[in-house]
């Protein structure tokens, strides 16, 4: 049977003088689209049509082919369909349930679909008719907190679920999903925290659960009060709370292991050969095939929970084994649609066992690891549109984890270290090396290596200014609370100067390009800032007195792109133009950077020429930097100014 004699709900072919035999189903479905009552030459009618299979695609299409004088001519009846699903939705029958939450999802998706140009009044009008639509959407929320709460079965439960998705999926904004403002009055946010909570449910349900609270969380969220944003912010029970984190470390968790799969088999496979022989060139072709499809709805839900509830922050923390979720794929129930490659939900499996036994030769990891890692892998390309959302998300989370006090207390705890091992892109001046020797560090050294690889990694045509600017902001929240707390974190402090440094040696290069799209002063500044934040507390958080030595000796081996810096803007400042008052904070900021380099470089270029010397070296350098460091006041900003600064900026 062809594809559109299935549509059309044909039984089989016929001869041509014959009429083609259609299902019962389909016969009545025409007979609800025909203007008379369906129900005025046949009583049980509507007792019937739940009995019978739901033949979905005929169903839409029906609903899509009609025109505005039919809609008017059969609204009644779509009422009265729509209201006898609900209606069906209390049978004890299982079938009649199952049927009528079917025929729900096709009425949903196919009213919308014909009529998107339309009002919401007007559809919640030809679904059910606006005098009575507060009534019929209070029975079906009702109906559907019942049966996600009691005791039926878990394919039941899938389909409920998935018809909430669906009513809130419709429209491509959800702010203008009408229907759902009865959704906020009849919550069920209480009846998705008990799928949550309980280890069997989560492990059936979880995955949609969560998506369908971060969707609900934003329907107009800013135009209006949302309960269910009231409500998720003041959730405190641990079990929800882990229930939740739970499903979104294994949906990442998935996410990782599909990508570690596909490069394991790109590495194997005749691309990597060919590479291996001529060379470099067709590394970016060979990391193509690498893409993975993004998942936004578990990174939007890890948002929310971050963002709005205060206590999500120490899920993030707890730890368990790192094991890999077995390949074997979890086989779908009937009702649930195909989901591309990433964003299937994990294995139920591991979502059954929230306790796993500990080895003690086995490396822990934790949600904000596998996040992390996740980010590492989102991050190398944003080309595509999905990554880059994917990517920016990211980086929003980021900054609210570095803004929350507890998190940064973890993220800076020395006993508590962890091995992190980011992906970072393949590039041709570097091979990709997998670091099996990777020491075990505070995590916030993790963040911090996922930022300075951002950093060196996307200085591209297409600029991405607002990563960046979130980038760097992530940076600056974390050195503030080192330098409020007097934290000396061992880290490699120099690969971050040098990739702050190239990436102020981009802008400049390509200053004419970029402005033509962004204000890289203010890029600028940030960057300049965080300098300054090293410079005037630096003996607060840096944790030798030779990483002042490094810090200098970076400033002065790079004093020519600061020194460009400063012609730049200062040229800009200086003239009327749209960047003249942006231009003049970054001369302003590079007070502190111009007075080392006006310091120590006639003394620099004084030794060499007494001694001969046509190149220092590193160490005489900075023994020369730490001799004119002992005897010279530095021209620094006041605290005060600085401290203003980076209130602004942040």
């Amino acid at each position: 049977m062809s594809q559109m004699e299935k549509k059309a709900g044909l039984l089989r072919r016929t001869s041509s003088s014959k009429k083609p035999l259609k299902e019962k189903v389909v016969l009545m479905y025409d007979d609800i689209f025909s203007k008379e009552d369906p129900a005025k030459n046949n009583p049980r009618f509507w007792d019937e049509l739940f009995l019978m299979k739901v033949n979905l695609e005929y169903l839409e299409s029906k609903l899509e082919c009609l025109d505005g004088d039919e809609v008017q001519q059969i609204q009644d009846n779509i009422n009265s369909l729509f209201h006898h699903c609900v209606q069906a939705m209390e049978e004890e029958h299982q079938i009649k349930v199952v049927n009528a939450l079917q025929t729900l999802c096709a009425l949903f998706r196919g009213v919308h679909q014909k009529n998107k140009s339309a009002s919401g009044f007007d559809i919640i009008n030809m679904l059910m008719g606006f005098d009575k639509a507060e009534q019929r959407m209070k029975e079906l929320i009702e109906r559907l907190d019942s049966l996600l709460c009691g005791d039926g079965s878990e394919s039941l439960k899938s389909l409920c679920l998935k018809l909430l998705l669906c009513l809130v999926t419709v429209t491509d904004n959800i702010s203008q999903n009408t229907i759902l403002e009865y959704v906020m009055i009849n919550s069920i946010f209480e009846a998705i925290l008990q799928i949550l909570s309980d280890v069997s449910s989560r492990g059936q349900h979880g995955y949609d659960a969560v998506v369908l609270l971060a969707l609900l969380v934003n329907y107009r969220k800013y135009e209006s009060v949302n309960p269910y944003i009231v409500k998720l912010s003041i959730v405190d029970d641990e079990p929800t709370l882990d229930g939740m984190g739970m499903v979104v470390h294994q949906a990442l968790t998935e996410y990782n292991r599909q990508y570690k799969e596909k490069e394991e088999e790109n590495q194997g496979g005749f691309f990597s050969t060919l590479s291996s022989m001529v060379g470099s060139m067709f590394i970016a072709d060979a990391d193509e095939k690498l893409s993975v499809q993004t998942n936004e709805a578990i990174l939007l839900a890890l948002y929310e929970a971050v963002h709005l509830n205060r206590n999500f922050i120490t899920v993030l923390a707890q730890s368990h084994p790192e094991i890999d979720i077995a390949t074997g794929s979890v086989t779908p129930t009937p009702t649930t649609p195909t989901t591309p490659l990433g964003t299937t939900p994990p294995s139920l499996d591991m979502m059954n066992n929230p306790e796993l036994p500990l080895d003690p030769n086995m490396q822990t990891c934790n949600l904000l690891i596998t996040f992390l890692k996740y980010a590492s892998i989102v991050m190398q390309d944003t080309k595509d549109e999905h990554r880059l959302n994917s990517a920016r998300l990211c980086l929003i989370i980021l900054t609210c984890i570095a803004e929350d006090q507890y998190a940064d207390a973890f993220l800076h705890d020395d006993n508590m270290n962890f091995r992190v091992n980011l992906h970072r892109m393949p590039m041709r001046h570097r091979k990709k090396v997998v670091d099996k020797s990777i020491p075990s560090r505070p995590l916030v050294c993790a963040i911090l290596d996922l930022m300075v690889e951002f950093i060196v990694t996307h200085m591209m045509k297409d600029f991405p200014m607002d990563l960046y600017l979130r980038c760097v902001q992530i940076i600056h929240k974390l050195l503030c609370y080192q330098k409020k707390c007097r934290i000396r974190l061992h880290y490699t402090w120099r690969e971050l100067w040098s990739a702050l440094i190239n990436l102020l040696k981009f802008l400049l290069s390509n200053e004419t390009s970029l402005l033509a799209k962004h204000n890289i002063f203010h890029l600028a500044l940030l960057v300049v800032n965080l300098f300054n934040m090293f410079i005037t507390y630096g003996d607060t958080f840096l944790p030798t007195s030779n990483s002042y030595d490094e810090l200098y000796y970076e400033i002065v081996r790079m004093h020519q792109v600061f020194d460009n810096l400063y012609c730049m803007v200062l040229r800009v400042s200086t003239n009327t133009g749209h960047w003249k008052e942006a231009a003049s904070k970054v001369t302003h900021a590079l007070v502190n950077v111009r007075a080392i380099i006006n310091h120590f470089n006639p003394k620099i270029e004084s030794y060499a020429a007494v001694n001969h010397i046509s190149q220092l070296s590193e160490e005489q350098v900075r023994s020369i930097s730490l001799n004119v460091r002992k005897n010279v006041s530095l021209n620094t900003l006041s605290q005060d100014v600085l401290l203003k600064e980076f209130s602004s900026i942040s």
